[in-house]
């Protein structure tokens, strides 16, 4: 049985409470921290990972899924906020990529430290992703097709698959997040004015020079695009070296 809703939890996979930097990330549609622990081993000795794990998944397990987009962004915001006692960079990747910009905006809003600079990846400007060309589940989808969709998107390990009570969870994950990410509204005149880094796959489904153009018009500061190799998951190694990109001083762009 699911107990009720909590703040979210951090999680540390390699703790560095001396760290100069904390690099905070948010995960994309049906996914957890999983992804992105192995990059620990690769940040400098400054940087701490913090890893968001949403509810209803994970340490978070028996928490419930958030119901809407606001609660889930409320949710992370609690999470960023104990973790503003020193600089940190804000990074999410798909639904996070929005995510981290909807909590930027938030955080500016509240007047809590915002991140000292944020990374979005493998997402279109906020304000456009309903016009995106590329195919997207719907959380109203038959099990089957979610499970395809998994597949042939690279969300569902041979592990998983191979497992029945793997993949009905890894269902449930899905079409919770979707249902969060149907009820998402761009507020109109939303932007950042800390840093921007916009990341995007090659071959993901929209053009770069539209989805750097989209993302332009959300930054009020420094800005900067960048075109990595592959789809919307871009590479084993592209995606290994991620954490670069992250920790790098976005350059002042010239406008």
């Amino acid at each position: 049985m699911r107990t009720e809703f909590t703040a979210a939890a951090v999680h540390r996979p390699r703790p560095r409470p001396h760290a100069d930097r904390v690099l905070v990330c948010l995960s994309y549609c049906g996914g957890g921290t999983a992804p992105f622990r192995r990059w620990a081993t690769t940040l400098p000795d400054n940087v701490e990972l913090a890893l968001i794990c949403y509810p209803g998944r994970e340490a978070r397990f028996a928490t419930p899924f958030a119901r809407d987009w606001v609660a889930l962004r409320d949710d992370v915001v609690r999470a960023i906020r104990g973790l503003a006692d020193r600089p940190y960079i804000l990074f999410g990747h798909s639904m996070g990529s929005w995510m981290a910009f909807e909590t930027t905006t938030q955080l500016e809003r509240l007047g809590v430290t915002p991140p000292s600079a944020l990374v979005v990846s493998g997402g279109v400007a906020p304000h456009r992703r309903r016009e995106s060309g590329g195919h997207v589940p719907r959380s109203d989808d038959s099990d089957d097709a979610l499970v395809r969709w998994m597949r042939e998107f690279g969300q569902m390990t041979a592990v998983v698959a191979n497992e029945p009570e793997l993949v009905k969870l890894a269902v449930e994950l899905l079409r919770a997040d979707l249902a969060v990410s149907e009820s998402y509204r761009f507020v109109e005149g939303s932007r950042v004015s800390v840093p921007l880094r916009v990341l995007y796959g090659a071959e993901d489904s929209e053009p770069f020079d539209r989805v750097e153009e989209h993302w332009r018009s959300l930054a009020d500061g420094e800005f900067e695009a960048v075109e990595l190799p592959g789809g919307h998951f871009y590479t084993p190694e592209v995606w290994s070296g991620l954490p670069q990109w992250c920790v790098l001083p976005v350059p002042r762009a010239v406008r």
